[in-house]
């Protein structure tokens, strides 16, 4: 049998000397030095706490006309921010529409420079390159006005087709820009003047204000 004597017994009520090294010793644990508050914690509060501060306490005097200069700038910081995320998103869609595939190719040339390519395609003499670039400027423009989508994998005919259930006048005039579109890029029919006169006559039946939207 174990034995133990009084002088082997811990002191059940420490002294102040050793509770404040076990004091000292359980702080120095690593696990209170990551519960502290960082640097950045410490800066969120404080900026919290002022915010805080201008709804909740009843300012006078110079301090009053502060912190409604503060809030004022609080206010048009908001808007300001609201109006580039929130204010924009047709813009930005428009520009992203002018890239992407139009008619199986990769085309990321806005419709005004799909019609100067054409018109120096023109001015060159090479009507097959006219009539095609003609073609996707008509494409393109409606697509930027937001008349049709010419999404991936849309052909000609369904271009023609979709804008012209949304523009029912130019039905017929799209779809014989889309018929000299395609004898001319997958038939291999030669190009000419009257086929580029059928492109810039849909241009012109669909010169009208934008519309709702339609994919083809």
């Amino acid at each position: 049998m174990l034995v133990l004597l009084a002088d082997d017994v811990p002191p059940l009520t420490p002294d102040a000397d050793q509770a404040r090294r076990w004091a000292q010793e359980e702080l120095s644990h690593p696990l209170y030095a990551t519960a502290k508050p960082t640097l950045a914690d410490r800066v969120a509060q404080a900026v919290s706490d002022f915010f805080a501060s201008l709804f909740t306490s009843a300012p006078t005097g110079a301090w009053a006309w502060w912190v409604g200069v503060v809030a004022a700038v609080v206010v048009v910081l908001a808007i300001v921010a609201a109006f580039f995320i929130w204010g924009r998103p047709r813009a930005a869609l428009r520009t992203g529409r002018a890239t992407g595939d139009l008619f199986g190719e990769a085309e990321g040339r806005t419709a005004a420079q799909l019609r100067r390519a054409a018109d120096a395609a023109v001015a060159r003499g090479a009507w097959d390159e006219a009539v095609i670039l003609r073609f996707r400027a008509l494409a393109r423009g409606l697509d930027e006005r937001e008349v049709v989508t010419t999404g991936p994998g849309a052909t000609a005919h369904s271009f023609a087709r979709a804008a012209g259930r949304r523009i029912p006048s130019a039905a017929t005039a799209l779809e014989s820009a889309a018929a000299a579109f395609d004898d001319v890029r997958y038939l291999r029919r030669p190009g000419s003047s009257a086929l580029y006169q059928r492109v810039l006559d849909a241009e012109t039946a669909t010169a009208a204000p934008s519309l709702a939207g339609a994919t083809a």
